[in-house]
């Protein structure tokens, strides 16, 4: 009952009940890795979907997605301790000229409910910002634009990166209101996201992790 107890806590976005019952599994003798895989990350897989086809909407992703940080907070550090792998790392940002957070805030949250490790590097992000990312050993960027005014630096990003010599190294995948897969494709991007609901599984894809 115990996890199933956390996975509909964290459906319901009840964050002050979850905390106690990541404890309470702990204290079970439920593997940190068990209780984030078959709690918190099935949890949130239930919601994106949910979300996908029109049956929850942004403020309950919103709610969920908290809730399962507050969890995560009382777990991180276990799973640290415990060499627990992350499913990868992802640096994430709005482009240069863009100063929209929401978005790309539930798509961060999104990639941490589903055991990514995320840097955010915020709004209004310079291509050098992306590339330096790129430098520290991140294994995705992902850029939202909520404007058809910044889309182009998304292709800048995907420029300067080539010229950096590290567009080898990491996938880069888009989203954003204004985007389509052919513009993602046009500018060579490895991945796109219709939906903060698809972004996790698109970057699970992208590094073949399941």
């Amino acid at each position: 009952m115990g996890l199933d107890e956390l996975y509909s806590a964290i459906v319901k976005g009840e964050s002050k009940v979850v905390p106690g019952l990541v404890k309470s599994q702990l204290d079970a003798g439920t593997p940190p890795e068990t209780i984030l895989k078959e709690g918190m990350i099935r949890a949130m897989e239930f919601v994106g979907t949910q979300f996908e086809i029109g049956e929850a909407f942004v403020p309950e992703m919103l709610i969920a997605a908290h809730a399962m940080r507050a969890g995560l907070g009382v777990l991180k550090p276990l799973l640290v301790q415990a060499g627990t792998a992350t499913a990868g790392k992802v640096a994430i940002g709005t482009v240069q000229g863009d100063l929209h957070d929401i978005g790309k805030n539930l798509v961060g949250m999104m990639l941490e409910g589903a055991g990514f490790e995320v840097v955010d590097l915020g709004v209004d992000v310079p291509a050098v910002k992306f590339v330096e990312a790129a430098n520290d050993q991140v294994d995705i960027i992902a850029m939202s634009a909520l404007l058809t005014t910044t889309m182009p630096h998304m292709a800048n990003v995907i420029q300067a990166l080539n010229e950096a010599g590290v567009r080898g190294k990491v996938k880069v995948m888009v989203g954003g209101a204004p985007l389509t897969q052919a513009y993602a494709a046009q500018i060579g991007a490895d991945g796109y996201a219709d939906s903060a609901g698809s972004a996790a599984r698109v970057a699970k894809r992208l590094l073949g992790v399941s």
